[in-house]
């Protein structure tokens, strides 16, 4: 799994054109992404991630790999997602030495992404109680004093979105203290991305939905999106 220590620290969907024209950071000028530019840039050997038949998959995968560990075609829970992407970001303070550490707190985020022609509210609210069942398991969080957070992020990638799913997403929140918050909380986000007409949909903590829309420019790194209001939190 990606780490990051310290507070610093289906079907086949259609694929659409972008000018391969590079800019500084390892972006061109039509807000592609290139990942062999930002790891020579930063030193770095690209990470192992899969090939997706999908371009679109692809290219998000490009902006992901950095931050994420990524899977190709996993079920879950009887429902099947093309890309599943998992970041792990641990915050300790330690004392004089690396082994005197305290106040150590664990942050994870799922991401769940797939295609398909459209998305309706009700399999919406379906990928939202996947969400809720998710984190019972202690597969995939364990309350605990060192968890500080889990997101569970559902992505539906689709040809055409409605006005009612495009209000259900931007109204959505759902967050759940565990224990009274003493073993953190974790949080259900929806983003819904439609790249034959630019367009996506997020509800208010999905940051990852920025790297499904390639047509834009990735943000600069002052938008510190997850690990961001971590810290944050953590400073409090």
């Amino acid at each position: 799994m990606s780490d990051a220590e310290g507070a610093n620290g289906g079907e086949e969907g259609g694929e659409d054109d972008f000018d391969e024209q590079r800019s500084s950071g390892g972006q061109t000028q039509s807000g592609d992404f290139d990942p062999e530019a930002v790891a020579a840039e930063a030193g770095v050997e690209l990470p192992d991630v899969p090939e997706w038949d999908d371009e679109y998959l692809n290219r998000v995968s490009d902006r992901l790999m950095f931050n994420y560990d990524l899977e190709r075609d996993r079920r879950v829970r009887g429902e099947r997602f093309e890309m599943v992407g998992t970041m792990r970001v641990e915050n300790r303070k330690q004392f004089l030495h690396p082994a005197l550490n305290y106040a150590n707190h664990e942050s994870r985020e799922y991401i769940f992404a797939r295609r398909t022609p459209r998305v309706t509210v009700a399999e919406l609210e379906r990928l939202v109680e996947l969400g809720h069942e998710l984190a019972d398991d202690a597969e995939w969080l364990v309350p605990d004093e060192e968890h500080y957070g889990t997101d569970f992020t559902f992505v539906a990638v689709v040809s055409e979105t409605s006005d009612d799913v495009r209000e259900f997403v931007e109204s959505f929140s759902d967050r759940t203290l565990l224990k009274f918050g003493y073993y953190g909380h974790y949080e259900v986000n929806l983003v819904v991305a439609v790249p034959e007409t630019h367009e996506v949909v997020a509800s208010q903590n999905a940051d990852v939905a920025q790297a499904f829309a390639l047509w834009d420019d990735v943000q600069p790194s002052d938008d510190r999106g997850l690990l961001g209001r971590i810290v944050d939190r953590l400073r409090g």
